[in-house]
């Protein structure tokens, strides 16, 4: 990293956008920047702020990401976006959904401390994954969500049963891959394998209830066949609401507007 990041990721300020709109720098619990962005509803009284987790290569600015947090603000008192390490203008390298739980749990601190009594969370693919490891491992602290909305996350790690994942495999693992991940997908990827594994997605969803939880797939999903949601639901116990959405590919670029509005209702509601 150059010492002009370095400089722009250390900023402590917080400075005003329009109509409320306010960016900040937030800080990790392991020290890495994040960049965030909250978005106040004007007009909205619901008492809830929607924290959206992008997908890997997405990032706070990104439009699909920006489509995503407008149609959910519709419903919600505000919504916080935030790029993930490695990602945008956060610091650090992606851990592929390891240690992004941290970044996560620092927006749900930050809506907190905006006054928010009800907080809730919503990831798209490696963050719907995100969603649920926090959901299972902050559950009843600070930093734990009052609901939980995974869009397109994947089951299971190490999963190449795709021609897309096999492709990302390789940007992941391989040196060539990882310039390809910097300069084409502005993406920095850590070069090292997780030591210990984390806990996997199914393995968290038993430990989210009773938080309510909502799993949303589509059928036409080019990286995570429906047996991923189907495994995660099954892993819920009966805990969690499924939604199989006809024609949808794979997470944000894929979600439409009806979706969208489906998921900030259940969000407020739920």
């Amino acid at each position: 990293m150059s010492s002009e990041e370095e400089d722009r990721f250390h900023m402590a300020d917080v400075f005003s956008l329009t109509s409320g709109s306010r960016r900040a720098i937030l800080r990790a619990s392991d020290g890495v920047p994040i960049e965030a962005l909250y978005e106040p509803s004007p007009g909205r009284a619901t008492g809830t702020a929607v924290v959206l987790a992008h997908g890997f290569t997405g990032s706070v600015d990104r439009p699909a990401v920006r489509r995503a947090a407008r149609a959910l603000g519709r419903h919600a008192d505000a919504v916080v976006t935030f790029s993930f390490r490695g990602h945008g203008g956060s610091g650090g390298r992606s851990t592929l959904g390891d240690r992004e739980v941290l970044d996560l749990s620092a927006a749900v601190r930050w809506a907190r401390e905006r006054g928010h009594a009800r907080v809730v969370t919503a990831g798209f693919s490696m963050g719907g994954s995100v969603v649920l490891r926090q959901a299972a491992l902050e559950r009843g602290g600070p930093a734990g969500p009052d609901a939980v909305a995974a869009v397109s996350a994947p089951a299971r790690w190490y999963y190449r049963g795709t021609a897309p994942m096999r492709r990302l495999h390789w940007v992941v693992t391989r040196p060539a891959g990882r310039l390809v991940g910097r300069y084409g997908l502005r993406t920095r990827i850590d070069a090292r394998p997780w030591d210990p594994v984390p806990m996997s997605p199914v393995e968290a969803v038993p430990l989210i209830a009773p938080v309510p939880l909502l799993l949303v797939h589509g059928d036409r999903d080019a990286y995570f066949p429906l047996d991923h949601p189907r495994m995660l639901a099954d892993a819920a116990g009966g805990a969690a609401e499924l939604w199989l959405e006809p024609g949808m590919g794979h997470a944000e670029n894929a979600a439409g507007e009806e979706l969208l509005d489906r998921l900030g209702a259940w969000l407020v509601r739920r």
